[in-house]
């Protein structure tokens, strides 16, 4: 493993996306990202159908966002992640939906830092792998630079957590939709960076609006991680030079025909056990990005993924339609 903290590069926890098969496609394109799943609540987990942490071996390093604020929950929760082997335990308190808000978790919880503290004590008390939270930098009013230094030192000092992903923009928790919060609300990287300074014990990751690896390295001048969401998840192929461009990795980027094929025993293990090719397939669309024969690529997997008895042949002609002689 990596001299370097977990959190150095990260792929976002985003809900109806980084499912398992996501993340098992993202870690053939890099071995030390982490990736997180999608915010899983703890009723889901407590009382839900299925199986809601499964995971494949091969995803590690992985870490569970749970989404919840009460105290005996999210510590049963965390104990059952430590005990299937995640490497984190990540607590939403950034999230600004109405229904996450009607649960009182995700962002509403900025305004209550003692009960995140308490939330984040509890779980630590029972696993040792890491509890952190994922925020934002402040929500509605509530945006001054003394209100995040109050809760983060608040869930710091009483919680003892020493390690934070701020998204760098503030949550309205009413009027604006989840997509607009990650929109209009504007970035304020200095502020995660002021935090940095003020708590250098802490690490301290950024998200929002990062789309490349050189602004992953400026902001990695500043503060300890960076993590990446929707490019990561609509242009994948920028994770095949993480570890060498961020980890100091010295194996050869891979090729983006490779990772096509690296998934081949992976899928065909899925449809047996009784997936749909297209649960998998639609995690690779943005792979061949820009490149000749990219639209072809998707329309031939989009158009035939989801037919009954659908399977990797349909992996197999799209990637032909890739033109042979790109060394890509």
């Amino acid at each position: 493993m990596s001299s370097y903290p977990l959190q150095r590069f990260s792929v976002a926890p985003m809900l109806d996306w980084t499912d398992r098969h996501c993340r098992y496609f993202h870690r053939q394109l890099s071995e030390h990202a982490l990736l997180y799943t999608e915010m899983v609540t703890t009723g889901a987990i407590i009382h839900g159908k299925g199986d809601f942490l499964a995971y494949n071996e091969e995803e590690h390093p992985v870490a569970l966002q749970l989404g919840g604020s009460n105290v005996k929950d999210l510590v049963h929760c965390a104990k059952l992640a430590a005990e299937r082997g995640y490497d984190e335990v990540n607590l939403n308190v950034g999230c600004p939906s109405d229904r996450v808000q009607n649960g009182r978790f995700g962002a509403c919880l900025m305004a209550e830092p003692d009960l995140v503290a308490e939330c984040v004590a509890e779980m630590k008390a029972v696993v040792d792998i890491p509890v952190t939270v994922k925020t934002r930098i402040g929500i509605d009013d509530q945006d001054s630079y003394e209100f995040l230094t109050k809760f983060v030192s608040t869930v710091h000092e009483k919680g003892g957590c020493d390690q934070f992903t701020i998204h760098a923009r503030k949550a309205w928790l009413s009027g604006l939709s989840p997509k607009e919060n990650r929109e209009i609300p504007p970035l304020d990287y200095p502020r995660a960076y002021q935090i940095k300074k003020d708590f250098p014990q802490l690490i301290i990751a950024v998200n929002g609006g990062i789309k490349t690896l050189s602004e992953a390295k400026e902001h990695l001048e500043h503060l300890d991680g960076v993590m990446i969401g929707r490019e990561a998840y609509q242009s994948p192929y920028l994770l095949a030079e993480v570890d060498q461009q961020l980890f100091g990795s010295d194996k050869p980027i891979k090729k983006r025909r490779e990772i096509v094929e690296s998934m081949y025993p992976y899928i065909e293990r899925q449809l047996e056990n009784g997936a749909y090719l297209g649960h998998i397939t639609r995690h690779m669309l943005g792979l061949f990005q820009s490149m000749p024969g990219a639209r072809q690529w998707r329309r031939y997997i989009s158009e035939n993924a989801h037919k009954p008895g659908a399977g990797i042949e349909v992996v197999k002609t799209a990637l032909a339609k890739i033109p042979s002689e790109l060394d890509v």
